[in-house]
């Protein structure tokens, strides 16, 4: 298929996620600016604009559209906030973010060397100012502290790691998939100067976070 084509796809992506979510123009024309099947692996090309997650390779997966406009909108971030974001993958969702808060602005770690490799090739070569580390997330990036908002891409057990809270300043946002007991919820964590403000935005299912 040629972008054109391509193009089309997005589109229609976009009004099906506005007919199912009620989010926010500004996540959905985010969502219809990145080319995901720059994202998806050869053999799943033809699948790349389904809402649904595919995989990519070293028991991961790129997450379902609804899910990155879902947790995308709860972040509420704006021009010029800096996210740190735990679980690059293939760097779709980062890509994402960063056409809302602009380039030099997302920070993003990845355990598996190999996609970290991939996914900064990939998105250097879209043209997406995005920082991207090897490496564990709990520990990437600490200098760069303190962050907007931080996202999860994988399921934490139990809780968001204390390592990555800790890393947003006040006012700002942790949202994240976290398993509890054999299911997954994704939260939304409101760090507060004096405190954690917890929400439940529903069931989820994620990889679990190494």
């Amino acid at each position: 298929m040629n972008d054109g084509d391509r193009a089309a796809e997005r589109r229609d992506l976009v009004s099906a996620l506005r007919r199912r979510l009620d989010a926010s123009e500004r996540t959905l024309s985010a969502i219809g600016a990145v080319p995901r099947h720059e994202f998806v692996p050869e053999a799943h090309r033809e699948s790349a604009y389904a809402d649904r997650p595919l995989p990519i390779g070293h028991n991961q997966t790129i997450s379902a559209p609804h899910m990155v406009a879902t947790m995308t909108d709860l972040l509420d971030v704006e021009r010029g906030d800096r996210v740190l974001e735990v679980g690059t993958g293939c760097g779709y969702h980062a890509a994402v973010v960063a056409e809302i808060v602009g380039p030099g602005n997302v920070f993003s770690a990845e355990r598996v060397p190999e996609l970290a490799v991939a996914a900064r090739d990939r998105l250097d070569r879209l043209g997406y100012d995005v920082t991207v580390a090897a490496g564990d997330g709990r520990e990437a990036f600490a200098d760069e502290a303190p962050f907007d908002a931080a996202y999860l891409t994988c399921a934490a057990p139990e809780a968001v790691p204390d390592a990555i809270v800790d890393r947003v300043g006040p006012g700002g946002r942790v949202v994240a998939p976290v398993a509890d007991g054999g299911r997954q919820r994704l939260v939304r964590l409101a760090v507060r100067a004096d405190g954690i403000d917890r929400e439940d935005h529903g069931a989820v299912q994620f990889v679990p976070m190494r």
